[in-house]
């Protein structure tokens, strides 16, 4: 079963038990999240709200990277993930996020778009 944003039948100030005053809609179903690692590119496509679609990333192995210094935009292979901020379990395990250090053949990359989300890996060159 999926999860919901909603805590529809919670407790009382009290501490007593409150009973839900209605069931959990449709729209307040929240989705796991869509974890991308390193491996050979693997999309998958999720139907959205509205009737839209949402192309996400469970595996990738490259990566848009921006060179600051010459403003030149180069597709490279991602080596490993160096760190990600967002969680601790995530650098371990590889999972690439907004944020997170990538490794490439130029050097450390920082990733700018969310590839969960939106099924691609943008980065720019860091001087790590």
């Amino acid at each position: 079963m999926r999860k919901s944003l909603e805590n529809l039948a919670g407790r009382r100030a009290s501490g007593g038990r409150r009973v839900a005053m209605r069931a959990r809609r449709k729209f307040e179903i929240d989705r796991y999240p869509n974890e991308a690692v390193v491996g050979r590119t693997l999309t998958t496509t999720r139907r959205t709200r509205g009737n839209n679609s949402k192309t996400a990333l469970k595996f990738v192995d490259s990566v848009n990277v921006l060179d600051p210094n010459s403003n030149k935009t180069s597709k490279l292979a991602i080596l490993r993930v160096t760190e990600n901020p967002a969680n601790k379990d995530y650098e371990r395990r590889g999972v690439i996020s907004k944020g997170a250090l990538v490794e490439t053949e130029l050097g450390t990359a920082r990733v700018l778009s969310r590839p969960g989300q939106d099924g691609i890996v943008n980065a720019i060159l860091t001087n790590h």
